[in-house]
Formats: C-alpha cells, sequence, structure tokens
C-alpha cells in the first residue's frame, strides 16, 4: 500500500487559507485511522460535492475491516489535491462537480498519480459520460444504485487492479461490441455463391452451371476467394466455410 502523505487540511492550513469541510474530515479521519490496528489496509478516498453521499459512503468504508478512509473532497479540485497528498489505493470519484468535474479531475489524477486506481461513481449513464471515463483510464464505473455490498467488492477489486463495471453499464459495453470479423466478411456476395458451391463438392464447370458463368470466370472468382481466406487449395477453402458456417459440414 502506498505510504502516508501529508493531510489536506494541514496543506490548507500551511497556506493560510481557511480549511475546507473536507479538510477537517480529513484531519478527523487521520486521527482515526491512527488509532485503528496496524494492518495492511485498502486506503480509500472519496469525492462527492454531496454531503449525503460522502456520509453513506464513509458509513459503508469504515464498516469493512480490511479499508480505511484516508480523505474526502468536494470537488474535483479537491479530489486532485487529495489523490496527490493522500495516494490512495481507491478514488471513488463523482462526475458532476463544481469547479473542476470528475472527468477532468481523472484525467489529471491518472497524470499525475498513476497508481491511484480511479472508481467512477456516478448517477450518469450516458454513453458520451461513460467513454469518455474509460478514456481517462479509470478502473471502473458504477452507478450509485450499486448495493453496499456490490461497492465493497469493487473497492477490492479495483485495488487489486481488477476493472469493475456496473451490471448495466456492462450490458451496455457488450450490446454495443461490433460483430466479430471473419475471412468471410471480406468475401463479395458473389464470392460466397461461389464458396458455398464449392464447398459443397462442385467442379469449376458445375458452379458455372449453377450461377451462369463460364468456367474460366469461376476458376477467377476461386483463386480470389483462396487469396482472401488465405488458404492454398479448395479443400482448406472448403473448411473455412464449414468453420464460419456458410454451410454445414453435412453438405461437404
Amino acid at each position: 500500500m502506498a505510504e502516508r502523505r501529508t493531510p489536506l487540511y494541514d496543506i490548507q492550513v500551511r497556506a493560510g487559507r481557511q480549511p475546507s469541510v473536507a479538510a477537517t474530515r480529513n484531519s478527523q479521519l487521520a486521527i482515526r485511522n491512527s488509532i485503528r490496528k496496524d494492518v495492511d489496509l485498502i486506503r480509500v478516498a472519496i469525492a462527492d460535492d454531496h454531503e449525503i453521499v460522502r456520509r453513506g459512503l464513509r458509513m459503508t468504508i469504515l464498516g469493512e475491516e480490511d479499508m480505511e478512509l484516508v480523505g474526502e473532497a468536494t470537488n474535483g479540485r479537491e479530489a486532485v489535491l487529495l489523490a496527490a497528498s493522500q495516494q490512495p489505493d481507491v478514488l471513488l470519484l463523482d462526475i458532476q462537480m463544481p469547479e473542476m468535474d470528475g472527468l477532468a479531475a481523472a484525467e489529471e489524477i491518472r497524470t499525475q498519480c498513476p497508481d491511484v486506481r480511479i472508481l467512477i461513481l456516478t448517477s450518469f449513464d450516458s454513453d458520451a459520460k461513460l467513454y469518455a471515463a474509460l478514456q481517462a483510464g479509470v478502473t471502473g464505473y458504477l452507478l450509485k444504485d450499486t448495493p453496499g455490498d456490490g461497492l465493497v467488492a469493487a473497492i477490492r477489486g479495483a485495488a487489486a487492479g481488477e476493472p469493475q463495471l456496473h451490471p448495466d453499464i456492462a450490458r451496455k459495453l457488450m450490446g454495443q461490441m461490433p460483430a466479430p470479423v471473419t475471412p468471410l466478411d471480406e468475401l463479395t456476395e458473389r464470392e460466397r455463391e461461389v464458396l458455398m458451391l464449392l464447398a459443397q463438392g462442385n467442379s469449376n464447370r458445375e458452379i458455372g452451371g449453377a450461377l451462369f458463368l463460364t468456367e474460366a470466370t469461376v476458376k477467377g472468382y476461386v483463386s480470389t476467394i483462396l487469396g482472401k481466406l488465405h488458404v492454398t487449395d479448395r479443400t482448406q477453402a472448403a473448411l473455412t466455410a464449414v468453420r464460419f458456417g456458410l454451410v454445414d459440414v453435412d453438405e461437404l
């Protein structure tokens, strides 16, 4: 786990600034954590501008024996400072926050603190927010309706470097995945017709008769098909047609 860093409270006091609510809370957490058993805990930080959300997350984290809460932030800029000062193992980061939003904060944190695992915890499931977060390099994307035990499991998984996705987000991504590309996708409709007849054991003359093509034209098609499929003979071409479902094995 990362070494302990100067609390945000001390940073703001030394800078002559009035400590923020989050900084004061962070100082209190530092005292609480110092009296806990000296074990290898997952160090967690929270960044959310809603006190009620932070309170719920705080209670969840402090209720786990293998976790400690090392700080809280109420906006994106505080989140960047918190990540730099505390180097948490996992940062729970909201997207919609004042001063700097969570996506901008995530990019900055990933640049300055690459070892910090960022778990987005938000109400937004739009494609734009999701892909922007993934491009920023976050470890996971969770929605705020994630149950407590699911959140705890996600924190542990993120600390271990495992990607974490809310089930709805995972289904969204799966639904948008393009169909796998096969060698047959390289063939034109006519080439697929020729390959299907070839795989069924027809000669060039028989293929030409079925498709009203000359034998020479069919021979040209077969040569092109072999090249596109990266095979060297008709048998390999036929096996490729079977493998990718163009013809059934019983038709060979």
